[in-house]
């Protein structure tokens, strides 16, 4: 497996290299120290199975970098590792496409865990930032409605909703696996060989359903749904009728 980290702190860089190398002996890490590295390590060697990025860079808004990234590789999972632990971070990486996002406080644990979850190609968010343990958000953050801990304890019935009690059609349910997966709609139309405005519909019918409003909304809808169970890594479409 190839590994590119971008980060431009030398120490957390070098530390990252070194943990990453934990993985398998078949690991191998480079590490460039902003944009203009990641940029050359792709012309360079674009066959990387997992970026990992940080957002805080020298020489580029590491959002912006997300975004070329994801649109130049869209096949290569970005895992953002920030100081940041901002709701309003989480999301907004999530919605340019990252597959993960790991605070830099978190232990080496918890990186592989993030790592393998991508690798399965789940979606990695620390449960602390989902409101369902550790410490409380900070006052002030950007958290969707759905995700407040108030909404999640207030109502009983909500704390037992499960993706079995949704009630999405089969269709629906391929859809939201390829959703969770931050494909989108028009890659979504090709893998179910459906048009973009039904994919377009179905999304609608999914963020319904979910009572969410967002894709990155239902994306943490369901992975509080999915605690306990792997994480909606594990959860797979169950099978046609």
């Amino acid at each position: 497996m190839k590994v590119l980290l971008i980060d431009d702190h030398p120490l957390i860089l070098s530390a990252l290299q070194t943990v990453i190398k934990g993985l398998g002996d078949d690991v191998t890490v480079l590490g460039v120290d902003g944009a203009a590295g990641a940029r050359a390590a792709f012309a360079a060697e674009p066959e990387f199975d997992l970026v990992l990025l940080d957002l805080a860079l020298g020489d580029a808004d590491g959002f912006d970098l997300l975004v070329e990234l994801r649109a130049a590789h869209p096949a290569i999972p970005v895992v953002v590792v920030s100081a940041s632990e901002r709701t309003s971070d989480v999301i907004r990486a999530i919605d340019a496409g990252a597959m993960g996002f790991v605070p830099k406080r978190s232990s080496n644990s918890a990186l592989f865990d993030a790592l393998r979850m991508v690798m399965s190609g789940g979606l990695y968010i620390p449960k602390q930032m989902l409101g369902l343990d550790g410490p409380p958000l900070p006052e002030g953050d950007t958290v969707p409605a759905v995700m407040r801990p108030e909404h999640a304890q207030a109502e009983p019935h909500q704390q037992a909703m499960t993706l079995d009690k949704v009630g999405l059609t089969p269709r629906q349910t391929d859809v939201l696996a390829l959703l969770l997966q931050g494909q989108p709609n028009k890659l979504i139309a090709r893998e179910l060989n459906l048009s973009v405005e039904t994919v377009k519909d179905h999304v609608a019918a999914v963020l319904r359903a979910l009572n969410v409003s967002s894709r990155t909304q239902a994306v943490l809808a369901v992975s509080q749904m999915t605690q306990g169970q792997g994480g909606f890594a594990a959860w797979k479409p169950g099978p046609r009728a």
